[in-house]
């Protein structure tokens, strides 16, 4: 025994720094492990994260593309259909021409006075209907693509706001249908009920602009554009945006007397904020100084376009030159009633996408997240 203590307080201090020693080790070793297992398990998270993520934003995008499709292949083709049609009717020029036949045909039919009218009120609509033709396809296809970047944008944020969800959301969680297809039937609007106060307006600054201009007054390209741009500016600055906005969507509160009623029941008030948050925003868009420097320069390109256009129709170097009003009004009155056909509207829509100040709006557009 006593050896054994002698051994003892001989090495204690020894055992004592073993044991400390291997505590500390051991401590360390844990919390080496613990960390170790802390990490890899954090990158996992992260890895399943970043998995999830990229099959959300695939998800996104097939959806955003769909939206996309529907647009360009039905919403578009729809509305500019109804919008030609409507237009046609509300601005028939056939009694005008008719009536200038049978005045040419019979000389007795008409007075020198009857003829005059007739042929200053043909150059009156004739005007009109170009500048109106022009104006609502300009702000038709810029106003469509304001909604499909809207709702994709929503479908962004809403999709964003589920990520802390174990499984991918469906379609039903992203946007609701019904808001989608209510939403994009406002593009109807102009056609059924804006149409008339566009076309009201349009020749009420026609006949300003056009005033004192006589049958043989000589006109060339240049005149005929200065004419259309003077007309669709002065249509823009009388017209506050709140004012002009109205040909293309109904007010906030008219907006349900337009739109078909919800499957899901008008007492559905989640539904109905969400339409009312696409609405405001649109309306929004619509609004900005960005969107009326857009409509600015695309009503540009488009005005030169349909004068190349009129140029081919009416032998390039005659109308450069300049030809006699009378026999230039016929040609506009032609031009504004092919404007919105099938045949030829895809050129100026696709011509206003590939303007890099509208590509780059829109691109603005759908990466600016509200808060």
């Amino acid at each position: 025994m006593r050896g054994d203590r002698d051994f003892w307080r001989r090495h204690k201090r020894k055992v004592y720094v073993a044991l400390g020693a291997f505590g500390g080790g051991y401590v360390l070793y844990k919390l080496y492990d613990a960390r170790r297992r802390s990490l890899s398990a954090l990158q996992r998270q992260l890895a399943d994260e970043r998995e999830s993520e990229e099959l959300i934003k695939a998800q996104i995008q097939a959806h955003f593309q769909s939206v996309q499709r529907i647009a360009d292949t039905a919403t578009m083709p729809h509305v500019m259909h109804y919008l030609d049609i409507h237009l046609a009717e509300s601005l028939d020029l056939t009694p005008l021409t008719e009536r200038l036949i049978q005045g040419k045909d019979q000389a007795t039919a008409l007075t020198k006075t009857e003829k005059l009218e007739l042929w200053d009120r043909l150059k009156i609509l004739s005007f009109t209907k170009m500048v109106s033709s022009i104006w609502a396809l300009t702000m038709l296809c810029l106003y469509i693509r304001i909604q499909v970047n809207i709702l994709g944008r929503h479908l962004y944020i809403d999709t964003a706001r589920g990520l802390g969800s174990s499984h991918l959301l469906d379609e039903a969680e992203m946007i609701d249908k019904n808001d989608e297809q209510q939403f994009l039937a406002c593009a109807d609007y102009l056609s059924n009920r804006g149409l008339l106060s566009l076309i009201s307006d349009t020749e009420a600054v026609t006949s300003e602009v056009l005033k004192g201009k006589h049958l043989k007054d000589i006109f060339s390209t240049m005149l005929v554009h200065d004419a259309i741009i003077h007309i669709l500016e002065t249509l823009m600055i009388r017209h506050s945006p709140s004012q002009w906005v109205g040909y293309l969507m109904p007010e906030d509160g008219d907006v349900y007397k337009f739109v078909a009623p919800s499957n899901s029941g008008g007492s559905d008030i989640s539904h109905v904020t969400k339409f009312e948050l696409l609405i405001g925003e649109t309306r929004a868009v619509l609004s900005s100084a960005e969107f009326a420097n857009v409509v600015e320069i695309s009503l540009r390109a488009v005005v030169n376009a349909v004068l190349e256009d009129l140029n081919s129709h009416c032998g390039k170097n005659n109308l450069m030159s300049g030809m006699p009003l009378a026999r230039l009004v016929p040609r506009i009155a032609l031009m504004a009633q092919q404007l919105l056909t099938e045949s030829n509207r895809g050129r100026y829509i696709q011509m206003i996408r590939n303007i890099p100040e509208v590509e780059q709006f829109f691109t603005l557009l759908y990466s600016s997240t509200p808060a």
